[in-house]
C-alpha cells in the first residue's frame, strides 16, 4: 500500500481525493485546520487507512515540527498532495498586505515546507514518490478579482517544474493540475450568473467534475504514471 499525505482533506476537492483514494487502497494521512463531520465519517469508515491530524498551514514556521509529530518515523511517504489553499479574492487595488501574507502563508510557503520534509522522507527511504500541486485555472485565464490568488497558484507550478528537474534523478515526480472552476465550498459565493458564464466559457458547457479532478490526482500518485512529471495537466472542462 502506498501512504499519501493529503493537505485540505476537511471538505471539497480534498475529501473527495481522500475518498478516492481510500477506495483505490491507499493509506491516506489526512491534514486540515479543522475536523468536520465528512472527516470523523471517513475515519469511522477506514480505520485502517485513513489518519487523520490537525495541521494549520498558516503557521509556517512550525509546519515542520508539527508534520514530525503527525507522522511517526516509521512511515513511509510514498506521495503528497498539496490541496488546502486559501482564497483572498479582491481586486488589485483594494490589496490587503495582512490577507496576501496570510494566503501565501497557506498556498505556498507552507506546501513549499512540507514538500522538502516530503521529499527528506523520500530519499531516506529510498523511495521514488510523487508529488500532486492543484494549481487553477485562473493562473492562465485570468479573472476580476483573482490576480493574488492566480499569484499563488502561479508560484506553485513554477516550484513544481523545477522540483521535476532537480528531483527526477531520484526518481522522485511533480505535477501540476490546473482544476477549473468547480461546485465546491470554495466557489459557494460564486452567483448563478456568473456560474453560467464561467460554463459558457468551456468546450463542455460544464463546471469542471470534482470526482475528474480526484481521479486525476490518483492518477498521478499510481504506476500508471511513471514517465510523466513537470506537467501542468489542465482539467478543466475545456476553459482552455
Amino acid at each position: 500500500m502506498k501512504n499519501i499525505l493529503v493537505t485540505g482533506v476537511s471538505r471539497g476537492l480534498g475529501l473527495e481525493i481522500s475518498k478516492t483514494l481510500l477506495e483505490n487502497d491507499y493509506v491516506v494521512y489526512g491534514v486540515s485546520r479543522s475536523k468536520t463531520q465528512e472527516v470523523i465519517e471517513l475515519s469511522d469508515k477506514y480505520p485502517n487507512n485513513f489518519y487523520y491530524s490537525a495541521l494549520d498551514l498558516s503557521d509556517n514556521l512550525n509546519v515542520t515540527k508539527s508534520l514530525k509529530s503527525i507522522l511517526p518515523k516509521n512511515v513511509v511517504l510514498h506521495g503528497f498532495v498539496n490541496n488546502a489553499a486559501n482564497a483572498y479574492d479582491d481586486i488589485i487595488t483594494n490589496l490587503d498586505l495582512d490577507k496576501l501574507k496570510l494566503m501565501y502563508n497557506v498556498n505556498v510557503f507552507s506546501p513549499l515546507m512540507i514538500t522538502k520534509f516530503v521529499i527528506r522522507n523520500m530519499i531516506l527511504n529510498k523511495t521514488k514518490g510523487s508529488l500532486v500541486h492543484i494549481s487553477s485555472i485562473s493562473t492562465q485565464t485570468g479573472y476580476k478579482g483573482l490576480a493574488m490568488y492566480a499569484s499563488t497558484k502561479g508560484a506553485l507550478e513554477a516550484f513544481s517544474k523545477n522540483t521535476s528537474r532537480e528531483w527526477g534523478e531520484k526518481g522522485i515526480r511533480s505535477n501540476c493540475i490546473v482544476s477549473g472552476f468547480m461546485d465546491t465550498e470554495m466557489s459557494s459565493s460564486i452567483n448563478d450568473d456568473l456560474k453560467n458564464k464561467i460554463k459558457n466559457r468551456t468546450s463542455l458547457r460544464s463546471l469542471t467534475d470534482v470526482q475528474s479532478v480526484s481521479n486525476t490526482v490518483e492518477f498521478l500518485l499510481s504506476n500508471k504514471s511513471l514517465s510523466i512529471t513537470g506537467q501542468i495537466i489542465n482539467v478543466d472542462s475545456g476553459t482552455i
